[in-house]
């Protein structure tokens, strides 16, 4: 998967279309990424012993990860992400837009 908890995203298609946030957790199993400020969803909460208060939160739900762009740290704007090996072997996340290298 091409994002990474951390990375700064915008969403490209549903109806949270060109939102920006920043990547809380990803699910490559799922092929899901939640991104903070998008996709909330009201959640009916039980009041329990670690939750003393109960009744309705806004919850952060996961986006399919072809949803979203990671965004380019140059120009902060949306680009495709590539990969390349540095001279010690190890895999670099590139951004296809600048060239630069995303980690």
């Amino acid at each position: 998967m091409f994002v990474k908890k951390g990375d700064r995203v915008r969403v490209i298609s549903g109806k949270e279309r060109g939102k920006e946030g920043e990547v809380i957790a990803a699910f490559p199993r799922d092929g899901k990424v939640i991104v903070d400020g998008v996709n909330y969803a009201k959640k009916h909460q039980k009041p329990t012993r670690s939750t003393q208060q109960g009744g309705i939160i806004d919850k952060e739900m996961p986006i399919h990860v072809s949803n979203v762009m990671v965004l380019s740290p140059v120009d902060n704007k949306p680009t495709r992400v590539g990969y390349r090996f540095d001279t010690g072997g190890k895999k670099v996340r590139i951004c296809k837009r600048t060239g630069g290298d995303l980690d």
